[in-house]
């Protein structure tokens, strides 16, 4: 499998971003809570949360620190909401956060709070985790929603996975580029009905944290960052997304 096409579009969000942010808030598709938990640890530890791999895979280390302050606000942002959130002072860094994070960052100088999904994988729940998590962009901290929300069915990697994925991905582009706020959040909603949405994702844990990043979002535009059409060797389709105005354009 060839990853450089992902590689390169990790690589850019720095350059797109411009002056690093004060932290980077990561919602991670391999960490889920009844609630949702913010990490908050000023150094955390490294979680291996995979098999199979080469072994310099369980030697990575990724040096960023963590930002109590950060984790300890975007906890009170979700609690003034409603919602149930709670610090976890322990987590270490998952290859949701560490794998991205090691390609957009290599040198660790950016803190870095992690977060969960909720376990129920509720979609409005987590779209209105990210309106409440809005004003942190506003005081220097990028939201990214780790996941895989094309396709991310481990047990139909197969020749049938290219249609379904380039039927679900064709929605989602659709969904996410062509709509916004309240039109948009509906739709996302009601991912399950998109056409091979329960192909495409059996298990929505890779799929709910964009739900986060367009809840942040809210009525601002979005545009397809990254796109390739071999993605897993299979000819499946991928796709992630930017939501809002670089800060150049602003």
């Amino acid at each position: 499998m060839d990853w450089t096409p992902l590689e390169r579009s990790l690589q850019a969000i720095p350059l797109e971003v411009g002056t690093p942010p004060e932290a980077i808030l990561m919602i991670t598709a391999h960490w889920e809570t009844r609630g949702f938990s913010v990490g908050s640890h000023p150094s955390p530890g490294m979680i291996y949360d995979y098999g199979g791999f080469p072994p310099e895979t369980y030697e990575v280390v990724y040096g960023a620190p963590g930002h109590s302050g950060v984790a300890e606000r975007a906890a009170a942002l979700l609690r003034d909401r409603g919602l149930v959130a709670e610090i976890d002072a322990d987590r270490g860094f998952d290859h949701g956060t560490f794998v991205p994070m090691y390609v957009m960052y290599p040198d660790a100088s950016v803190p870095v709070v992690q977060m969960s999904v909720r376990a129920d994988f509720d979609p409005a729940a987590h779209l209105e985790a990210g309106r409440a998590l809005a004003p942190l962009r506003s005081e220097g901290v990028l939201i990214v929603g780790s996941g895989y929300p094309s396709y991310h069915n481990l047990s139909a990697m197969n020749a049938a996975a290219k249609g379904h994925s380039i039927a679900f991905d064709g929605w989602l582009t659709d969904t996410v580029v062509d709509h916004v706020g309240a039109e948009r959040a509906a739709r996302l909603e009601r991912w399950a009905d998109a056409p091979s949405a329960r192909i495409a994702h059996a298990r929505e844990e890779h799929f709910v944290p964009l739900l986060v990043a367009a809840g942040a979002a809210d009525d601002e535009p979005a545009v397809r960052q990254y796109h390739e059409t071999d993605a897993y060797g299979i000819g499946a389709v991928s796709s992630s997304y930017r939501f809002g105005e670089l800060p150049a354009a602003a």
